[in-house]
């Protein structure tokens, strides 16, 4: 049975998801699905353990963005109900610090483990340990994660802070918490980092998994299954393989970083884990959480034929929302996806710029993207492909023809902003040449971080084309995309209850005049700050090409008439 956040019993560790402060939460990605694999091998050293989740539950607060983020109230100032809105509001997601620190007196662990991934997200982490500490002194603090494992002087700068593990936790926390219990020597334990007498730092280098099949299932029954849902039925995350093979300069797990090399674990222990799963909750949605779930064409085949066999009927839904590289995939493979319970390609795209693409070390996959979403359309799936923007040395021009390149087809457009993430290649590039934020919180896509090629301005504004495309698709779907039309001609003022009516109509102004605009609630209009050239180039673009909906097979040019691709 799941063990919510405000439920714990007693256990000598806790673990501990923080709270997080952001412009928006995605909630299917935050199932704690390390910390469970980590409770696991506590668990299995004879530890009792319990988990807590300050994200498992559907409450936030307003609060001010923090100084570090500089001056977004230029991009996210005005409250947007348009289809096509970015941000507004910043909170904080989740339960608040006291009630975490409440949770640990309770508790009265002896160790409590602290998840840091994000960089973005390490000052909630802090101030989740520092008011742990505030509230059970009494109890040994560590952080592990993504964060520490690269900025360990950094983290252990705060008081509140005993330890950091660095590498993966799997392999180091139970030496810890032994060591811890029986008071013996922490010197040998595994990416460890502590303080000693003359103020220095011991610290070893990372610890890594070597056979992860080695290592106990993850201890999901931990995970709150109530909160972590989509309709009705328990929503949860795997991760068959750590790491990646791939060079992408991006990535923070690619080979090209300072990650540990690719693992993965056999479709036996895959297939354990979800027998396990399914045995004990009603699963409606499992998430791949692999950097790349297909390469290894034999190993994806005999995965999808195990889940086809063991779970059919069951009406799962299966998505690898990381993202799937397009080369890997064909139609014995995607015949095998639908069987299995797919039903969305999530394809990783870049850029259609070769010029980019070399810098970001990938290779040109457009003619196998293509042939993805023909196989989409083949086997009645949806499509989302996704894109990077605002990417040192990369050029705001390209990225408008990246939007139109998706626009005419048959797929949903995932845009990201580019953020230097940690240990890649791209960070240590932005850190060589001054452009990275000058705090960690601004390390993040809503922060528009990296001024370069691309303005912050002008990432804004491409983050807010990609919404109107998107839009448009929908509109596409239903027959329904409109013709330019003055916003006087249609009346000012819009209807707030009805968000897609408005929309359509500033769509249409939209085309009418190169204008983005939203509305506030009390119907009033209002106009989007943005790089009118690139705003003027993509309308350019739109009425040379026919915009493909995501489920449609007739494409429509502006205006409603039909074409071809």
């Amino acid at each position: 049975m799941s063990t919510p956040a405000g439920e714990l019993s007693g256990a000598e560790i806790l673990l501990v998801q923080p709270p997080m402060e952001e412009f928006y939460l995605t909630a299917k990605r935050t199932v704690p699905y390390g910390l469970a694999c980590i409770a696991a091998s506590l668990e299995q050293a004879g530890f009792s353990v319990s988990l807590a989740d300050a994200l498992a539950v559907g409450k936030s607060k307003i609060i001010p963005p923090p100084r570090e983020l500089g001056d977004l109230d230029r991009f996210y100032g005005r409250n947007d109900l348009s289809p096509f809105a970015l941000f507004h509001h910043y909170r904080h997601y989740g339960y608040s610090f006291e009630h975490m620190g409440t949770l640990a007196r309770e508790k009265r662990p002896f160790l409590v483990g602290i998840s840091s991934l994000f960089t973005a997200y390490c000052n909630e982490a802090l101030e989740t340990a520092r008011t742990i500490k505030r509230f059970w002194p009494e109890c040994r603090v560590v952080m592990g994660g993504h964060h520490p494992t690269l900025f360990p002087e950094a983290v252990m700068g705060s008081p509140a802070v005993d330890f950091v593990l660095r590498g993966e936790g799997e392999v180091s926390m139970p030496l810890l918490a032994l060591a811890l219990k029986n008071n013996t020597s922490l010197e040998d334990v595994p990416g460890i980092v502590y303080r000693i007498n003359d103020g220095t730092l011991h610290q070893k280098e990372p610890a890594w998994m070597e056979d992860l099949d080695a290592f106990p299932l993850p201890a999901t029954d931990l995970v709150d299954h109530g909160f972590y849902q989509r309709k009705q039925r328990a929503s949860i995350s795997i991760v068959a393989a750590r790491g990646c093979p791939m060079h992408c300069t991006y990535c923070c797990l690619g080979a090209s970083s300072a990650h540990a090399p690719f693992r993965r674990r056999s479709v036996e222990s895959v297939m354990a884990e979800l027998d396990g799963q399914m045995e004990r909750r009603e699963v409606g949605f499992i998430d791949f959480e692999d950097e790349n779930l297909s390469l290894d064409k034999k190993w994806f085949l005999s995965l999808l034929k195990e889940i086809t066999t063991r779970f059919r009927g069951r009406d799962m839904e299966l998505r690898a929302m990381n993202g799937l590289y397009a080369p890997s995939l064909d139609e014995e493979i995607v015949a095998a996806m639908k069987a299995a319970g797919f039903r969305t390609l999530n394809l990783s795209l870049g850029s259609t710029s070769r010029e980019q693409l070399a810098r970001f070390k990938r290779p040109d996959v457009r003619k196998a993207l293509d042939r993805c979403l023909d196989l989409a359309r083949a086997f009645s799936m949806e499509a989302v492909s996704y894109l990077i923007g605002a990417a040192p040395g990369q050029k705001p021009e390209q990225s408008v023809q990246d939007l139109l390149y998706l626009g005419a087809r048959r797929t949903l457009v995932g845009f990201s902003v580019f953020y230097p993430a940690p240990g890649s290649h791209d960070f240590q590039l932005c850190k060589n040449r001054g452009l990275l934020p000058p705090a960690f919180a601004g390390m993040r896509s809503t922060a528009f971080p990296v001024s370069d090629t691309t303005t912050r301005l002008q990432a804004a504004t491409l983050l807010r084309l990609a919404r109107l495309l998107n839009f448009m698709k929908a509109l596409v779907d239903d027959g329904e995309l409109p013709g330019p039309c003055r916003i006087s001609d249609s009346g000012a003022a819009m209807a707030p209850h009805d968000r897609r009516d408005a929309g359509k109509r500033l769509l249409a102004a939209f085309l009418h005049d190169n204008r983005i605009r939203g509305f506030s609630r009390d119907g009033a209009v209002f106009e989007h700050p943005v790089d009118k050239l690139l705003v003027r180039r993509f309308a350019e673009g739109l009425a040379k090409i026919n915009v493909q909906g995501v489920k449609s097979v007739c494409p429509l040019r502006i205006g409603g008439r039909s074409g071809n691709r």
